[in-house]
């Protein structure tokens, strides 16, 4: 009776571990709604960040693992069915570090990459590469192991070069100037949930907009946050805005696709929301879901459309990942 018992429970979690593989590769065998494209690319299975690179034409894909990669997409019309991504960066610098969110500051022709330690959250930081040869311009770090907990997770870029990065462990944001000194940390009791549980995972992505401010997620809670950087002052002024229509819990990566219309990255969907009084206020007006199962992370615009990068690689021993295009 007992080995009869043991027989059926495994049987039983035999079954309910086949129903979600099983689902998976419909998934994957179905066809795509939107354009999405598909590549392989060398190291681990997740991809955080990708960002379209419009002046040299191509996707610039931040590694879980540590690197940078590219899919060069010169041409639309010759691009291939799956692409294959070539690595440009490998800093041996920061090996054991992820590769998180990722900038292009085009007047500086360079890209900002946030690295951290994933696991124990021991070390965090803002790395710089000139896009055309991929030297490194500078490391900045953010937080070691002697300053307690910490995670670097995204990057944004005003006019004048400073980077602010998101500490989604402790809920505030670095101010990095153009050649990487730490300028200051904005902080502000508002970026902080009554709840325990709603900071867990806190500050994530971030933008920057063109009227001098920054639009930030906060994941867990789905509050989003006006930060007014355009005084020469430490003391920002920080907002939470009223946003109708719709959560944006688990918010992730964010993109302006327009001065009035945001891309929130995230799980289940994709959600686009609008502005008509300067991000005082917002509304989620539409949404768009695409392989739910491969964790959708971060947002980008390329020829005026909009593509979801997704976290999870699938298949072995060639891992296959997408970038997706969002029709809202």
């Amino acid at each position: 009776m007992g080995l009869l018992s043991v027989k059926s429970i495994l049987i039983l979690l035999f079954i309910l571990s086949a129903i979600p593989i099983a689902y998976i590769i419909s998934l994957e065998v179905s066809t795509p709604s939107t354009h999405t494209i598909y590549y392989h690319s060398s190291g681990g299975f997740f991809r955080e960040c990708a960002k379209w690179d419009n002046l040299n034409r191509r996707f610039l894909i931040s590694h879980m693992e540590g690197g940078i990669s590219q899919i060069s997409l010169p041409n639309e019309e010759e691009e291939e069915e799956e692409e294959e991504a070539s690595m440009v960066v490998n800093d041996v610098d920061l090996a054991g570090n992820a590769s998180l969110g990722i900038v292009i500051d085009y007047p500086r022709n360079r890209l900002l990459v946030v690295t951290a330690d994933l696991i124990g959250n021991k070390y965090s930081a803002l790395v710089a590469y000139d896009l055309s040869t991929w030297n490194r311009l500078f490391l900045s770090q953010l937080s070691g192991p002697s300053d307690g907990k910490a995670f670097a997770d995204d990057v944004a870029v005003d006019t004048e070069g400073n980077a602010y990065v998101t500490d989604a462990k402790n809920s505030k944001i670095w101010k990095v100037g153009p050649t990487g000194e730490l300028l200051s940390i904005i902080t502000n009791p508002l970026f902080t949930p009554k709840e325990w549980y709603k900071n867990l995972i806190a500050l994530n992505g971030i933008v920057y907009h063109p009227n001098g401010y920054l639009l930030v997620i906060h994941t867990f809670s789905g509050n989003l946050y006006k930060v007014d950087i355009s005084k020469d002052t430490d003391n920002y002024e920080v907002k939470l805005i009223k946003v109708t229509g719709g959560s944006l819990m688990l918010g992730d990566g964010l993109e302006l696709l327009s001065p009035n219309k945001l891309v929130v990255a995230g799980n289940p969907s994709a959600r686009l929301v609008e502005s008509s009084d300067e991000w005082e206020t917002a509304a989620v007006v539409a949404k768009f879901s695409g392989p739910m199962h491969r964790m959708l992370t971060a947002a980008t615009v390329k020829d005026g459309k909009v593509y979801l990068n997704h976290m999870i690689g699938m298949g072995y021993p060639k891992k296959k990942h997408a970038i997706v295009e969002a029709v809202f």
